[in-house]
Protein backbone atom coordinates (compact mmCIF):
# COMPACT_ATOMS: atom_id res chain seq x y z
CA UNK A 1 0.00 0.00 0.00
CA UNK A 2 1.06 3.57 -0.66
CA UNK A 3 2.82 5.53 1.94
CA UNK A 4 0.28 8.52 2.14
CA UNK A 5 -2.79 6.06 2.32
CA UNK A 6 -1.00 4.63 5.81
CA UNK A 7 -0.40 7.59 7.34
CA UNK A 8 -2.01 10.93 8.19
CA UNK A 9 -2.01 13.87 6.00
CA UNK A 10 0.76 16.47 6.99
CA UNK A 11 -1.30 19.46 5.96
CA UNK A 12 -1.00 21.78 8.62
CA UNK A 13 0.88 24.96 7.44
CA UNK A 14 2.51 27.22 9.97
CA UNK A 15 0.05 29.86 10.17
CA UNK A 16 -2.33 26.66 11.12
CA UNK A 17 0.12 26.00 14.30
CA UNK A 18 0.77 29.31 15.16
CA UNK A 19 -3.16 29.65 15.66
CA UNK A 20 -4.11 26.52 17.05
CA UNK A 21 -1.37 26.71 19.82
CA UNK A 22 -2.87 30.32 20.48
CA UNK A 23 -6.65 28.63 20.80
CA UNK A 24 -5.07 26.20 23.25
CA UNK A 25 -4.25 29.36 25.18
CA UNK A 26 -7.68 30.83 24.74
CA UNK A 27 -10.58 29.32 25.04
CA UNK A 28 -13.79 28.32 27.29
CA UNK A 29 -11.80 28.39 30.72
CA UNK A 30 -11.26 31.97 30.34
CA UNK A 31 -14.42 33.45 28.33
CA UNK A 32 -16.71 31.06 31.04
CA UNK A 33 -14.70 29.93 34.01
CA UNK A 34 -13.73 33.50 34.62
CA UNK A 35 -16.56 34.61 35.73
CA UNK A 36 -16.46 32.12 38.68
CA UNK A 37 -12.93 32.40 39.47
CA UNK A 38 -12.84 36.48 39.68
CA UNK A 39 -16.07 35.83 42.31
CA UNK A 40 -13.90 33.02 44.46
CA UNK A 41 -11.02 35.39 44.72
CA UNK A 42 -12.06 39.04 43.26
CA UNK A 43 -9.06 40.80 41.70
CA UNK A 44 -6.14 39.02 43.33
CA UNK A 45 -7.29 36.38 40.31
CA UNK A 46 -4.84 38.63 37.83
CA UNK A 47 -2.12 37.42 40.16
CA UNK A 48 -2.99 33.47 40.48
CA UNK A 49 -3.62 33.57 36.22
CA UNK A 50 -0.10 35.16 35.50
CA UNK A 51 1.51 32.39 38.28
CA UNK A 52 -0.29 29.72 36.20
CA UNK A 53 0.84 30.82 33.40
CA UNK A 54 4.71 30.62 34.35
CA UNK A 55 4.13 26.89 35.39
CA UNK A 56 2.02 26.65 31.61
CA UNK A 57 5.25 28.01 30.07
CA UNK A 58 7.46 25.90 31.87
CA UNK A 59 5.54 22.76 30.99
CA UNK A 60 5.63 24.04 27.24
CA UNK A 61 9.02 24.55 27.31
CA UNK A 62 9.71 20.87 28.65
CA UNK A 63 7.21 18.99 25.89
CA UNK A 64 9.06 21.48 23.42
CA UNK A 65 12.64 19.86 24.34
CA UNK A 66 11.39 16.50 24.30
CA UNK A 67 9.51 16.88 20.56
CA UNK A 68 12.79 18.27 19.07
CA UNK A 69 15.00 15.54 20.15
CA UNK A 70 12.96 13.32 17.43
CA UNK A 71 10.78 15.12 15.43
CA UNK A 72 10.08 11.51 14.58
CA UNK A 73 7.47 11.02 16.80
CA UNK A 74 3.65 11.96 16.71
CA UNK A 75 3.15 13.11 20.27
CA UNK A 76 4.83 13.52 24.04
CA UNK A 77 2.38 10.22 24.47
CA UNK A 78 5.52 8.53 22.52
CA UNK A 79 7.95 10.55 24.81
CA UNK A 80 6.43 8.80 27.95
CA UNK A 81 6.17 5.52 26.42
CA UNK A 82 10.16 5.93 25.91
CA UNK A 83 10.92 7.46 28.93
CA UNK A 84 8.53 6.15 31.72
CA UNK A 85 7.47 3.08 30.26
CA UNK A 86 4.60 1.16 28.03
CA UNK A 87 2.12 0.98 31.32
CA UNK A 88 2.90 4.75 31.73
CA UNK A 89 1.83 5.38 27.77
CA UNK A 90 -1.36 3.59 28.06
CA UNK A 91 -2.51 5.19 31.16
CA UNK A 92 -1.48 8.31 29.72
CA UNK A 93 -3.11 7.81 25.97
CA UNK A 94 -6.73 6.80 27.66
CA UNK A 95 -6.42 9.61 29.87
CA UNK A 96 -5.63 11.80 28.06
CA UNK A 97 -8.59 11.23 25.19
CA UNK A 98 -10.82 11.41 28.54
CA UNK A 99 -9.94 14.33 29.53
CA UNK A 100 -10.03 16.10 26.23
CA UNK A 101 -13.76 14.27 25.68
CA UNK A 102 -14.44 15.93 29.04
CA UNK A 103 -12.85 19.12 27.71
CA UNK A 104 -15.72 19.10 24.42
CA UNK A 105 -18.62 18.51 26.95
CA UNK A 106 -17.31 21.44 28.26
CA UNK A 107 -17.16 23.32 25.24
CA UNK A 108 -20.29 22.17 24.30
CA UNK A 109 -22.31 23.15 27.04
CA UNK A 110 -20.63 26.69 27.14
CA UNK A 111 -21.90 27.07 23.10
CA UNK A 112 -25.59 26.11 24.47
CA UNK A 113 -25.00 29.14 27.37
CA UNK A 114 -23.78 31.54 25.20
CA UNK A 115 -26.61 31.01 22.40
CA UNK A 116 -29.29 31.62 25.19
CA UNK A 117 -28.00 35.04 25.62
CA UNK A 118 -29.65 35.71 22.30
CA UNK A 119 -32.38 33.02 22.14
CA UNK A 120 -33.36 32.55 26.15
CA UNK A 121 -36.53 30.55 25.33
CA UNK A 122 -34.71 27.44 23.27
CA UNK A 123 -33.47 25.02 25.53
CA UNK A 124 -29.67 24.37 25.64
CA UNK A 125 -29.45 20.85 24.65
CA UNK A 126 -30.73 21.83 20.83
CA UNK A 127 -27.83 24.60 19.83
CA UNK A 128 -25.49 21.79 21.40
CA UNK A 129 -26.55 19.82 19.22
CA UNK A 130 -26.50 21.84 16.48
CA UNK A 131 -23.04 22.68 16.99
CA UNK A 132 -21.80 19.43 17.62
CA UNK A 133 -22.67 18.04 13.74
CA UNK A 134 -21.25 21.02 12.53
CA UNK A 135 -17.57 20.91 14.20
CA UNK A 136 -18.24 16.94 13.31
CA UNK A 137 -18.33 17.61 9.90
CA UNK A 138 -15.52 19.89 9.60
CA UNK A 139 -13.21 17.19 10.91
CA UNK A 140 -14.63 14.58 8.95
CA UNK A 141 -13.78 15.98 5.96
CA UNK A 142 -9.61 16.62 6.04
CA UNK A 143 -6.70 17.69 8.15
CA UNK A 144 -6.74 21.26 5.96
CA UNK A 145 -10.32 21.88 7.04
CA UNK A 146 -10.09 21.46 10.49
CA UNK A 147 -6.51 23.84 10.17
CA UNK A 148 -8.30 26.51 8.31
CA UNK A 149 -11.83 26.40 10.40
CA UNK A 150 -9.40 26.75 13.30
CA UNK A 151 -7.32 29.32 12.36
CA UNK A 152 -10.14 31.55 11.35
CA UNK A 153 -11.63 30.79 14.78
CA UNK A 154 -8.31 31.90 16.57
CA UNK A 155 -8.60 34.86 14.43
CA UNK A 156 -11.72 35.90 15.87
CA UNK A 157 -10.62 35.79 18.98
CA UNK A 158 -7.31 37.44 18.50
CA UNK A 159 -9.36 40.45 17.00
CA UNK A 160 -12.00 40.68 19.55
CA UNK A 161 -9.92 40.57 22.87
CA UNK A 162 -7.74 43.28 21.48
CA UNK A 163 -10.46 44.73 20.30
CA UNK A 164 -12.26 44.87 23.81
CA UNK A 165 -8.90 45.76 25.54
CA UNK A 166 -8.54 48.65 23.37
CA UNK A 167 -12.69 49.78 23.93
CA UNK A 168 -11.68 49.18 27.56
CA UNK A 169 -8.97 51.62 27.59
CA UNK A 170 -10.36 54.41 26.40
CA UNK A 171 -13.40 53.57 28.79
CA UNK A 172 -11.08 53.49 31.46
CA UNK A 173 -9.12 56.59 30.36
CA UNK A 174 -12.68 58.74 30.16
CA UNK A 175 -14.05 57.34 33.19
CA UNK A 176 -16.75 55.79 31.28
CA UNK A 177 -19.87 56.25 33.81
CA UNK A 178 -21.50 52.45 34.63
CA UNK A 179 -24.59 51.75 36.95
CA UNK A 180 -21.69 51.01 39.38
CA UNK A 181 -19.60 54.05 39.42
CA UNK A 182 -16.59 55.01 37.04
CA UNK A 183 -14.44 53.19 34.83
CA UNK A 184 -10.91 53.19 36.71
CA UNK A 185 -8.22 51.05 37.61
CA UNK A 186 -9.08 52.00 41.07
CA UNK A 187 -11.81 49.43 41.21
CA UNK A 188 -9.46 46.36 41.36
CA UNK A 189 -8.74 47.35 44.71
CA UNK A 190 -11.67 49.89 46.11
CA UNK A 191 -13.92 46.79 47.17
CA UNK A 192 -11.81 44.77 49.68
CA UNK A 193 -8.15 45.03 48.10
CA UNK A 194 -6.39 42.38 45.91
CA UNK A 195 -7.71 39.34 48.07
CA UNK A 196 -10.73 40.63 49.73
CA UNK A 197 -12.19 37.07 50.01
CA UNK A 198 -9.27 35.74 52.31
CA UNK A 199 -6.74 33.26 51.10
CA UNK A 200 -8.97 30.09 51.24
CA UNK A 201 -10.76 31.36 48.22
CA UNK A 202 -7.57 32.43 46.26
CA UNK A 203 -6.24 28.99 46.98
CA UNK A 204 -9.49 27.56 45.59
CA UNK A 205 -9.56 29.74 42.75
CA UNK A 206 -6.35 28.36 40.89
CA UNK A 207 -8.47 24.96 40.07
CA UNK A 208 -10.34 26.68 37.69
CA UNK A 209 -7.36 29.39 36.83
CA UNK A 210 -5.79 25.84 35.69
CA UNK A 211 -8.65 24.74 33.77
CA UNK A 212 -8.07 27.94 31.67
CA UNK A 213 -4.53 26.69 30.43
CA UNK A 214 -5.66 22.93 29.47
CA UNK A 215 -4.94 22.35 26.27
CA UNK A 216 -1.80 24.55 25.87
CA UNK A 217 -0.05 21.16 24.50
CA UNK A 218 -2.23 20.55 21.92
CA UNK A 219 0.80 22.05 19.62
CA UNK A 220 2.20 19.01 20.51
CA UNK A 221 -0.45 16.59 18.76
CA UNK A 222 -0.15 18.56 15.58
CA UNK A 223 3.04 18.56 15.69
CA UNK A 224 3.20 15.40 13.69
CA UNK A 225 0.95 17.33 11.23
CA UNK A 226 3.01 20.24 10.48
CA UNK A 227 6.10 20.32 7.80
CA UNK A 228 8.57 22.18 9.52
CA UNK A 229 8.24 21.30 13.71
CA UNK A 230 12.13 22.70 14.62
CA UNK A 231 10.99 25.90 13.21
CA UNK A 232 7.01 26.22 14.11
CA UNK A 233 7.17 24.81 17.45
CA UNK A 234 9.48 26.77 19.51
CA UNK A 235 8.29 29.96 17.89
CA UNK A 236 4.59 28.73 18.95
CA UNK A 237 6.00 27.74 22.61
CA UNK A 238 8.00 31.40 23.23
CA UNK A 239 4.75 33.40 22.01
CA UNK A 240 2.87 31.99 25.20
CA UNK A 241 3.70 34.73 27.86
CA UNK A 242 3.02 37.37 25.54
CA UNK A 243 -0.40 35.68 25.04
CA UNK A 244 -0.86 35.19 28.87
CA UNK A 245 -0.30 38.71 29.41
CA UNK A 246 -1.87 40.25 26.51
CA UNK A 247 -4.68 38.04 26.40
CA UNK A 248 -5.52 36.75 30.00
CA UNK A 249 -3.79 39.63 32.20
CA UNK A 250 -4.94 41.96 29.82
CA UNK A 251 -8.45 41.26 29.24
CA UNK A 252 -9.19 40.53 33.49
CA UNK A 253 -7.12 44.09 33.71
CA UNK A 254 -9.87 46.04 31.66
CA UNK A 255 -12.77 44.11 32.85
CA UNK A 256 -12.40 44.48 36.47
CA UNK A 257 -11.31 48.10 36.18
CA UNK A 258 -14.69 48.97 34.05
CA UNK A 259 -17.06 46.95 36.40
CA UNK A 260 -16.27 46.17 39.88
CA UNK A 261 -15.62 42.61 40.81
CA UNK A 262 -18.13 41.79 42.90
CA UNK A 263 -20.57 42.34 40.36
CA UNK A 264 -19.82 38.95 38.75
CA UNK A 265 -21.15 35.37 38.61
CA UNK A 266 -20.06 32.32 37.84
CA UNK A 267 -23.29 31.65 35.56
CA UNK A 268 -22.14 34.08 32.60
CA UNK A 269 -19.05 35.31 30.78
CA UNK A 270 -18.05 38.37 32.65
CA UNK A 271 -16.96 39.38 28.96
CA UNK A 272 -20.71 39.76 27.76
CA UNK A 273 -21.85 40.78 30.99
CA UNK A 274 -19.42 43.76 31.60
CA UNK A 275 -20.37 45.50 28.21
CA UNK A 276 -24.04 44.55 28.70
CA UNK A 277 -23.90 46.50 31.97
CA UNK A 278 -22.09 49.64 31.10
CA UNK A 279 -25.09 50.22 28.58
CA UNK A 280 -23.37 49.33 25.03
CA UNK A 281 -25.39 46.03 24.07
CA UNK A 282 -24.15 46.08 20.50
CA UNK A 283 -20.59 45.43 22.10
CA UNK A 284 -22.13 42.86 24.68
CA UNK A 285 -23.64 41.06 21.05
CA UNK A 286 -20.36 41.39 19.37
CA UNK A 287 -18.15 39.96 22.30
CA UNK A 288 -20.76 36.97 23.08
CA UNK A 289 -20.54 35.73 19.50
CA UNK A 290 -16.83 36.08 20.31
CA UNK A 291 -17.00 33.52 22.95
CA UNK A 292 -19.08 31.20 21.22
CA UNK A 293 -16.21 31.09 18.31
CA UNK A 294 -14.04 30.27 21.12
CA UNK A 295 -16.18 27.76 22.47
CA UNK A 296 -16.75 25.77 18.97
CA UNK A 297 -12.77 26.66 18.45
CA UNK A 298 -12.24 24.82 21.27
CA UNK A 299 -14.49 21.68 20.24
CA UNK A 300 -12.75 21.38 17.30
CA UNK A 301 -9.62 21.39 18.92
CA UNK A 302 -10.63 18.29 21.18
CA UNK A 303 -12.60 16.26 18.35
CA UNK A 304 -9.20 16.98 16.84
CA UNK A 305 -7.41 15.84 19.71
CA UNK A 306 -9.12 13.04 20.74
CA UNK A 307 -9.55 11.45 17.17
CA UNK A 308 -5.86 10.99 17.08
CA UNK A 309 -5.65 9.67 20.16
CA UNK A 310 -7.49 7.16 19.78
CA UNK A 311 -5.85 6.11 16.36
CA UNK A 312 -2.54 6.37 17.93
CA UNK A 313 -3.73 4.27 21.21
CA UNK A 314 -5.50 1.35 18.76
CA UNK A 315 -3.16 -1.72 16.51
CA UNK A 316 -3.45 -1.80 13.44
CA UNK A 317 -5.99 -4.03 13.05
CA UNK A 318 -8.22 -2.19 15.19
CA UNK A 319 -11.63 -0.85 13.42
CA UNK A 320 -10.89 2.65 14.88
CA UNK A 321 -7.18 2.59 13.18
CA UNK A 322 -8.10 3.14 9.69
CA UNK A 323 -7.75 6.34 7.84
CA UNK A 324 -10.79 7.41 4.97
CA UNK A 325 -9.37 8.27 1.89
CA UNK A 326 -8.74 12.15 2.69
CA UNK A 327 -6.08 10.40 5.34
CA UNK A 328 -8.45 11.18 8.17
CA UNK A 329 -9.35 9.11 11.24
CA UNK A 330 -12.41 9.35 10.09
CA UNK A 331 -13.45 6.42 12.44
CA UNK A 332 -11.90 7.88 15.37
CA UNK A 333 -13.92 10.93 15.03
CA UNK A 334 -16.92 9.00 14.96
CA UNK A 335 -16.20 7.63 18.33
CA UNK A 336 -15.32 10.64 19.83
CA UNK A 337 -18.19 12.85 18.94
CA UNK A 338 -20.81 10.20 19.63
CA UNK A 339 -19.44 10.07 23.34
CA UNK A 340 -19.13 13.75 23.77
CA UNK A 341 -22.55 14.14 22.50
CA UNK A 342 -23.79 12.76 26.02
CA UNK A 343 -23.05 16.26 27.03
CA UNK A 344 -26.73 17.27 25.44
CA UNK A 345 -28.25 14.25 27.08
CA UNK A 346 -26.56 15.48 30.24
CA UNK A 347 -27.36 19.57 29.81
CA UNK A 348 -30.97 18.34 28.61
CA UNK A 349 -31.47 17.05 32.05
CA UNK A 350 -28.92 18.31 34.65
CA UNK A 351 -29.26 21.73 33.76
CA UNK A 352 -26.87 24.68 34.87
CA UNK A 353 -24.69 21.75 37.07
CA UNK A 354 -22.78 20.31 34.37
CA UNK A 355 -19.56 22.94 33.61
CA UNK A 356 -18.59 22.86 37.07
CA UNK A 357 -18.03 19.46 37.40
CA UNK A 358 -16.76 18.66 34.16
CA UNK A 359 -14.23 21.25 34.77
CA UNK A 360 -13.01 19.41 37.91
CA UNK A 361 -12.85 15.98 36.04
CA UNK A 362 -10.81 17.72 33.17
CA UNK A 363 -8.36 19.50 36.09
CA UNK A 364 -7.77 15.77 37.96
CA UNK A 365 -6.87 14.35 34.48
CA UNK A 366 -4.35 17.11 33.37
CA UNK A 367 -2.46 16.72 36.76
CA UNK A 368 -1.55 13.46 35.99
CA UNK A 369 -0.84 13.88 32.02
CA UNK A 370 1.35 16.88 32.73
CA UNK A 371 3.40 15.10 35.86
CA UNK A 372 3.78 11.82 33.19
CA UNK A 373 5.21 14.79 30.79
CA UNK A 374 7.23 15.77 33.20
CA UNK A 375 8.85 13.21 34.45
CA UNK A 376 9.67 12.32 30.90
CA UNK A 377 11.45 15.05 30.82
CA UNK A 378 13.45 14.53 33.83
CA UNK A 379 14.32 11.23 32.48
CA UNK A 380 15.38 11.78 29.13
CA UNK A 381 17.71 14.70 30.28
CA UNK A 382 19.51 11.81 31.98
CA UNK A 383 19.66 9.77 29.47
CA UNK A 384 21.19 12.71 27.01
CA UNK A 385 24.98 12.12 26.29
CA UNK A 386 25.93 13.64 23.42
CA UNK A 387 24.35 17.07 21.76
CA UNK A 388 21.31 17.37 20.36
CA UNK A 389 19.23 19.35 18.00
CA UNK A 390 16.55 20.07 21.06
CA UNK A 391 19.84 21.28 23.05
CA UNK A 392 18.96 24.76 21.72
CA UNK A 393 15.61 24.48 22.79
CA UNK A 394 16.38 23.67 26.82
CA UNK A 395 13.96 23.40 29.48
CA UNK A 396 14.91 26.82 31.46
CA UNK A 397 16.51 25.62 34.91
CA UNK A 398 15.83 22.20 34.77
CA UNK A 399 16.20 20.10 36.67
CA UNK A 400 14.85 22.23 39.60
CA UNK A 401 12.42 23.84 37.47
CA UNK A 402 10.98 19.95 36.95
CA UNK A 403 10.40 19.19 40.67
CA UNK A 404 8.60 22.83 40.90
CA UNK A 405 6.67 21.93 38.50
CA UNK A 406 5.60 18.61 39.54
CA UNK A 407 5.38 20.53 43.54
CA UNK A 408 2.65 23.28 42.14
CA UNK A 409 0.85 20.03 40.62
CA UNK A 410 0.32 18.40 43.68
CA UNK A 411 -0.98 21.44 45.11
CA UNK A 412 -3.67 21.48 42.46
CA UNK A 413 -4.32 18.02 42.80
CA UNK A 414 -4.82 19.00 47.11
CA UNK A 415 -6.64 22.20 46.00
CA UNK A 416 -9.49 19.52 44.43
CA UNK A 417 -10.01 17.86 48.04
CA UNK A 418 -10.95 21.79 49.41
CA UNK A 419 -14.33 21.74 48.27
CA UNK A 420 -17.58 19.06 47.46
CA UNK A 421 -17.91 19.41 44.41
CA UNK A 422 -14.41 19.12 42.98
CA UNK A 423 -13.94 16.12 45.36
CA UNK A 424 -16.40 14.11 43.95
CA UNK A 425 -14.85 14.69 40.70
CA UNK A 426 -11.71 13.94 41.75
CA UNK A 427 -12.37 11.15 43.25
CA UNK A 428 -14.50 10.06 39.87
CA UNK A 429 -11.31 10.20 38.30
CA UNK A 430 -9.10 8.57 40.62
CA UNK A 431 -11.80 5.25 40.00
CA UNK A 432 -10.85 5.79 36.40
CA UNK A 433 -7.46 5.22 36.82
CA UNK A 434 -7.96 2.36 39.24
CA UNK A 435 -10.07 1.04 36.44
CA UNK A 436 -7.62 1.63 33.83
CA UNK A 437 -4.73 -0.27 35.70
CA UNK A 438 -6.79 -2.84 36.40
CA UNK A 439 -7.84 -3.01 32.74
CA UNK A 440 -4.50 -3.01 32.06
CA UNK A 441 -3.27 -5.63 33.93
CA UNK A 442 -6.17 -8.00 32.87
CA UNK A 443 -4.60 -7.21 29.06
CA UNK A 444 -0.92 -8.30 29.98
CA UNK A 445 -2.03 -11.56 31.24
CA UNK A 446 -4.10 -12.44 28.40
CA UNK A 447 -1.39 -12.14 26.09
CA UNK A 448 0.98 -14.24 27.77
Amino acid sequence: MDKQEVEMARDLKGRHIQLIALGGTIGTGLFMGAGSSIKLAGPGIIWIYMLTGVFAFLIMRALGELLLSDTSQHSFINFIEKYVGVDASYIAGWTYWVSWITIAMGDLTATGIYIQYWFPSIPQWIPDLVFLLIIWGLNSITVKAFGETEFWFAMIKIVAIIGLIVLGIVLIAVHFKTPMGHASLSNLVNHGGWFPTGPKNAILAFQMVFFAFVGVEIVGVTASETKNPKKIIPKAINDIPTRIMLFYVGSLLVVMSIYPWVNFSGAESPFVKVFAAVGIPAAAGIINFVVLTASASALNSSIFTTSRMIYALTSENNYFHKLSRAQVPSRAVNLSVAIISLAVVLNGVLQGKVFGFITSVATTTFIVIYALMIIAHLRYKKTVTKPLASDAFKMPGAPFTDYLILAFLAFIFVVLFMQTTTMYAALGTIIWFIVLILWRIREKKRNI
